[in-house]
């Protein structure tokens, strides 16, 4: 039979009939042959199957082997026996190598067909071994992919124990070693599919003995960190990412990262393979694992190998956008390395040529999944610009591409930026290390106390807080300029930019320091505050005239071209300045106007006085818990800061006598003690407007020499304390008024109103008073209500009188040898009084923790707010409001801006509230600020800053539409952006440095540390485990909800 079938097949029959002749020889297989004639059909169908010339007769050997090989089972098993396969895998078939395709598939069909003798056993512990022996010869992958399926199929056949491990390993080296030279379509998707059979094998084996997993595991890491150049392992591996359980993620990214064996190149090596792997169609979970092992990274200080890989990698990232199959994992990881890169913005601007054909491409296809992919890729652009909006030249052509998508919110941006930085990654990947000291959750950046310092923090952290203030100082062009503002834009550009948990202001703090201050001591942060206000405003007011003088030259700002035109600034001081254009940056901001009016009893004379003012100092009113001490009235004497920016507060021993005894003096606060600023002539911003003389029906007067209590025996508010400070007075007994109409000392009332309101109003609490018992300052422990929400009157005065243009009035306050009386109203005047409440909200607080003013520890609280809050549909109602009470200087308790207060106190919960402790930073609630005196009574809260809602914001003309400011802040000088990123990579490898060498203590020793820090042990105003510096006295353990 068979040599009517060997001569069948190589005749030139037709086709058909020789299929028919076949079916008739497979049919005969029924019949009884003797065990030659079986060996000598089953010798045919082999040789046919695997030499046969054509597709019919290798199909013709399969099907009467088949047949004969089921019907003559046991001469089957004699013929297809141990020493025929082993020769098969050694030595091959005659012509046909060992290697070809054609014998492991005559094997896997063999197996079949004796799969139910006894000698398949010996089959299989051979296939155990001769399957390794394969697999270390790296067979190609059409090959590997017969040997998966035959391995599938019978699992018998793969290697046991220690052999199974040895096999998987041999297993994937064989993938890493793995190859396609085609470009063609059917052949890439037939290289896909024989590697994924491979990894599914390996996928079964890890699923049949998880001891062989992490071995395999380690010799891919191996293969991907080789850096033996002749050498590059393939693609391929990526495809066993998808079977790696994601649970192992945490062991296996900590045991790479942490390992000291493993060299920095060879983490770069194989984080790069890793990121190439992203190409590979089909591979799930490769950006899981990619962003896992950078995370990793990240946790252990290794941002050498982040920086080298990011800047390696970033546009290779980019570029598998085009691609459908593997965007998703693309994206990714290429959102990871974009926003974990802060420091600098290189690697951005590596892609940004990239973006807008990109966009343009995905916008014009129209399909669902492109237009879900750009709202993705544009949040990531915004977040980016947002970090890094110096460069409008660069982002305008992005910013005009992305138009038509939604542009997340701020607060959002803010938060992707927060939790995506490398200083910010969880550090449970490294467990045995310290905390790792980057920026806080919160995203901002604490100041270092440079040695009672702390008076300094709590203000610049409040001015920084100040978003419009802030924004308006980064945007000056002060490139040559040594000024302090110059400094100020310096600490500003760190506090937003810098990668530190904690900034040191050594530079700044030098320049900035009150000479009378002692370096090293606790100070008090409202004098500072005032003391830089006025030193900012005279040097703006200096190179005004030295631009206006010498517009042609460069503008230097050191000190002796400062003082070569303080002379002319002076000068010009001398005369009004009332246009927003001509005043400095700092009337804009924190500049208001008071004015004080006195009118004689007697004779009903009236004098009164114009001033500006930076702040507010509020005195406690008289009660029966202070009746030993003498309450000085702060409005009675608005001290001029030399300069012309009035801070109005409790006049100190030499000024005027008209008002207060002055050995009565009490409540005074510090600064009032202190020397007096550097400036020119306080009469510069002397208003125009009149002032009309208050009916005693419309005015409400209070002898403040008659201990009160506002509200009853409730806790006080800011707005009690507005109100005793605008309070009409009588001015009697030792208090009485020198009247020159008169020619002697008369019973006056005295009133005060706020004619124009600041953008940003600074309100100091007086809770330090002059114990003249004892000749000791005191510390007003009482605690205040803080309103949300403020509205404070201001009376716009309309003048009709043709004189109003010309007359100024200017007397001083602080000159002892001026009279009020001796500016006089003009007759003749007609005016006309608009009063209204402007609305104000919270900003920030800074809080004094301790007794006195000599020691103790400032802290502060603050938020963002812009002059466009949602909230300012608040203001109609307080207008309306004011006019209804416009016969009254008083707030009342129970207005309806009380209800619009406690609306926005319920929306606090979903607003931020940030504490800043010197270099730490942690979020809070405005409940936490409200409760902290009740909670701690030496935490008080000292210095307020309100934001004035307005309609619209002052900084509208530099909105994100115009492509300049993309994130609300303006763009940086170059020059402080590169000072920045040098610092960034500084700080990176400073962090690099000191984990390492926490990693080896970490070797040779136990891991001990405190997790909490030590600052998380103390109260939030605290200096050290006694806090406030006062002593002491506390429970700790309830301050650590801060």
């Amino acid at each position: 039979m068979d040599k009517i079938l060997e001569g069948l097949v190589s005749s030139s029959h037709p086709l058909p009939l020789k299929r028919v002749i076949v079916r008739k020889v497979v049919e005969s297989a029924e019949h009884w042959l003797d065990e030659a004639q079986c060996e000598a059909m089953f010798d045919l169908t082999t040789r046919l199957i695997l030499e046969g010339q054509d597709p019919f007769q290798r199909q013709v050997g399969h099907q009467v082997l088949e047949a004969y090989a089921r019907y003559h089972r046991p001469e089957f098993e004699s013929f297809f026996n141990k020493t025929f396969v082993l020769g098969l895998l050694q030595q091959g078939y005659h012509s046909l190598d060992r290697k070809d395709v054609a014998i492991l598939d005559y094997i896997h069909n063999g197996l079949k067909l004796i799969m139910s003798c006894p000698s398949v056993l010996d089959l299989f512990s051979l296939l155990q071994v001769e399957v390794l022996r394969m697999v270390c010869e790296r067979p190609e992958p059409q090959l590997c992919a017969r040997l998966s399926d035959l391995l599938t199929d019978f699992v018998q056949c793969i290697p046991k124990g220690k052999l199974s491990v040895t096999f998987c390993q041999q297993l994937v080296r064989t993938i890493g070693h793995f190859q396609c030279v085609s470009t063609q379509e059917k052949e890439l998707r037939e290289y896909v599919s024989q590697v994924t059979k491979v990894s599914n094998l390996l996928q079964n084996i890890w699923k049949a003995e998880p001891s062989t997993l992490l071995p395999s595991l380690q010799e891919v890491f191996a293969s991907i960190s080789s850096t033996d150049t002749s050498f590059e392992p393939s693609v391929a591996l990526a495809s066993l990412v998808q079977h790696i359980p994601l649970q192992m993620i945490t062991v296996l990214i900590r045991s790479l990262t942490t390992d000291p064996n493993v060299k920095d190149a060879s983490m770069t090596q194989a984080l790069c393979r890793m990121i190439d792997w992203l190409s590979w169609p089909l591979a799930q979970h490769v950006d899981t694992w990619v962003i896992a092992l950078l995370k990793g990274l990240a946790a252990v200080q290794k941002f050498t190998i982040l920086i080298d890989v990011t800047l390696l990698k970033i546009e290779l990232v980019f570029n598998r956008l085009w691609f459908p199959l593997v965007r998703p994992g693309a994206l990714a990881v290429l959102s990871h390395m974009l926003l974990s890169f802060q420091h600098s913005p290189e690697a951005f601007h590596l892609i940004v040529p990239h973006v807008v054909s990109l966009v343009h491409s995905f916008k014009s296809d129209g399909l669902p999944s492109s237009t879900a992919f750009l709202v993705q890729l544009t949040e990531l652009i915004h977040c980016m610009m947002y970090h890094y909006s110096g460069f409008p030249d660069l982002y305008e052509p992005i910013l005009e591409a992305i138009k038509d998508f939604p542009k997340p919110s701020e607060e959002k941006i803010k938060l992707i930026l927060s939790q995506s930085a490398w200083t910010s990654q969880s550090n449970s990947l490294a467990s045995c290390l310290s905390r790792l000291s980057g920026k806080s959750e919160t995203g901002k950046t604490g100041l270092i106390n440079l040695g009672n310092t702390c008076y300094m923090n709590s203000v610049i952290q409040a001015l920084f807080m100040a978003t419009d203030f802030r924004r308006q100082v980064l945007s000056l062009n002060l490139n040559g300029c040594n000024s302090l503002m110059k400094k100020l834009q310096h600490l500003f550009a760190f506090l937003a930019h810098t990668q530190r948990e904690a900034y040191a202001p050594r530079v700044f703090f030098e320049a900035s320091r009150p000479p009378w201050f002692t370096p090293r001591s606790q100070q008090d942060c409202s004098e500072y505050l005032r003391f830089l206000l006025d030193r900012l405003h005279e040097e703006e007011k200096i190179l005004k005239v030295q631009s206006s003088h010498k517009p042609s030259e460069s503008l230097g700002c050191n000190e002796t071209s400062l003082q070569k035109v303080a002379s002319k600034a002076a000068v010009l001081a001398e005369s009004p300045c009332t246009s927003d254009g001509e005043k400095t940056l700092i009337e804009k901001m924190f500049g208001g106007k008071l004015r004080t009016h006195i009118c004689c009893l007697n004779c009903r004379s009236t004098s009164q006085k114009v001033e500006a003012f930076t702040d507010l100092s509020l005195a406690f009113c008289p009660s029966s818990s202070v009746e030993n001490l003498s309450f000085q009235d702060p409005a009675s004497s608005a001290s001029t800061q030399d300069g012309g920016l009035m801070q109005a507060s409790v006049p100190g021993p030499s000024e005027e006598p008209g008002v207060y005894n002055p050995a009565t003096a009490a409540f005074v606060c510090d600064s009032a003690m202190n020397e007096r600023m550097l400036g020119s002539p306080s009469d510069e911003f002397c208003c125009t407007e009149n002032t009309c003389v208050p009916s005693e029906s419309s005015t409400i007067l209070v002898n403040k020499d008659v201990p009160q209590k506002p509200g009853g025996g409730s806790t006080p508010s800011v707005t009690d304390l507005l109100n005793y400070f605008l309070a009409p007075e009588i001015l009697t007994g030792d208090n009485q008024y020198y009247c020159e109409n008169c020619a002697s000392l008369q019973n006056a009332e005295k009133t005060m109103q706020i004619t124009e309101e600041p953008e940003y109003l600074i309100l100091t609490l007086l809770r330090f008073s002059y114990d003249q018992k004892y000749h000791v300052r005191r510390k007003i422990l009482d605690n205040v209500s803080l309103p949300l929400v403020l509205e404070l009157p201001v009376k716009r005065t309309t003048s009709f009188s043709s004189l109003s243009e010309s007359w100024s009035i200017d007397v001083d306050f602080t000159d002892v040898s001026e009279n009020l009386a001796k500016k006089l109203k003009p007759s003749g005047t007609e005016e006309t009084c608009c009063s209204r409440l402007v609305p104000y909200l919270l900003s920030s607080v800074v809080v004094h923790s301790g007794i006195s003013s000599e020691s103790g520890h400032y802290y502060s609280y603050a938020r963002n707010i812009t002059g466009t809050e949602s909230s300012y549909q608040m203001c109609h109602q307080s207008e309306t409001l004011a006019l209804a009470s416009s016969q009254s200087h008083f707030l009342e308790r129970n207005s309806p801006s009380a209800v619009i207060e406690q609306d926005l106190e319920n929306k606090e919960m979903s607003k931020e509230w940030f504490l800043f402790n010197d270099s730490r930073v942690t979020f809070t609630s405005f409940q936490s600020v409200q409760k902290i005196t009740s909670r701690f009574p030496k935490d008080t809260a000292y210095v307020l800053l309100y934001k004035k809602q307005n309609s619209t914001n002052g900084l509208s003309g530099n909105s994100s539409t115009s492509g300049l400011w993309v994130n609300g802040d303006p763009p940086l000088q170059k020059e402080l952006m590169d000072a920045i990123t040098k610092d960034n990579k500084l700080y990176l490898q400073e962090q690099e440095l000191n984990a390492r060498a926490r990693a080896l203590q970490a070797a040779s020793a136990s891991c001990s540390f405190r997790p909490n820090g030590f600052d998380d042990n103390d109260p939030p105003g605290s200096c050290g485990p006694t806090g406030g510096g006062g002593g002491g006295g506390f429970n700790t353990v309830g301050r650590l909800v801060f």
